[in-house]
């Protein structure tokens, strides 16, 4: 479980260094530098895509995603977003993992 625990936090810092890079945080919690939320899904849905590309052969269960969720929001929120962002790109990031094993 170890193991997997790395790859997972491996993952969701590389997603979320993508994601500062095409989106940055001061981008993001700056109300006055409105970005459509189309745009933000479009950028979220790429980086999700090239991401998990590799994580391909081996499939995520429920507690593989309940955790790559938990430690995808915390790296989010230490990367300096704020809740809303950080509630959004979740729920996308577990939108793109569903529908990726399904």
């Amino acid at each position: 479980m170890l193991l997997l625990a790395g790859r997972f936090d491996a993952l969701v810092q590389a997603i979320a260094q993508r994601i500062s890079a095409r989106f940055p945080p001061v981008v993001a919690n700056d109300p006055e530098r409105a970005v459509s939320q189309q745009r933000i899904q479009e950028i979220l849905g790429e980086v999700f895509t090239a991401a998990l590309k590799s994580e391909r052969e081996d499939p995520i269960g429920f507690l593989g995603k309940a955790r790559l969720r938990n430690a995808f929001r915390r790296e989010l929120r230490e990367t300096g977003y704020d809740e809303k962002f950080v509630d959004f790109a979740a729920e996308q990031f577990i939108a793109q993992l569903t529908r990726r094993a399904g």
